[in-house]
């Protein structure tokens, strides 16, 4: 719900009618318009135009792209780029991989992905509480390791809901 309410604030409308929700976002634009903008920091060409980086309106913080006639002119600063080279189905391709070295277990993996086994021994495994408990446990682990590492990148952050989390792990908790 926040994804579709972030998609909505930001005014992405998707193209086509469309009956029902797809398992991720595809063929819609919205990895060209929202997320490789957001990975990259830069929309991409469109004839005639050349590539140009994103917009960005100083308030509210951190930042919404600007929109609309001489958007360039109006902004503040333009995104930074978080990964070049990042896409929706990379980002599949890194959770598969760390569940992966979590040890998680196939069929929880395959249903997490949204993938079929057709096997003779996928018939008779099946996803359990504990699989689905030890699996959050792992993430849990590499959130909050990544949340430490940011905090000795810098203890505080302008972004409201990362400093309230930087400032939680100082206080152990």
């Amino acid at each position: 719900m926040r994804v579709e309410k972030a998609i909505v604030d930001l005014g992405f409308v998707r193209g086509g009618a469309v009956s029902g929700h797809a398992a991720h976002w595809r063929r819609n634009g919205y990895a060209t318009w929202l997320f490789t903008p957001a990975a990259s920091g830069w929309y991409p060409k469109k004839a005639p135009q050349e590539a140009r980086p994103v917009p960005v309106l100083g308030e509210p913080w951190p930042g919404v792209p600007a929109q609309g006639r001489n958007a360039g002119e109006r902004a503040d600063a333009c995104w930074l780029p978080i990964a070049k080279g990042l896409t929706p189905h990379g980002l599949r391709h890194t959770h598969r991989t760390m569940m992966e070295n979590l040890g998680t277990e196939k069929v929880l993996m395959d249903e997490r992905m949204g993938h079929l086994d057709g096997s003779v021994s996928a018939r008779y495994a099946h996803v359990t509480p504990g699989m689905r408990r030890r699996l959050m446990l792992g993430f849990t682990e590499q959130w909050e390791a990544a949340l430490d590492a940011r905090r000795v990148m810098s203890p505080r952050s302008p972004v409201a809901v990362l400093d309230r989390l930087l400032l939680t792990r100082r206080r152990g908790g």
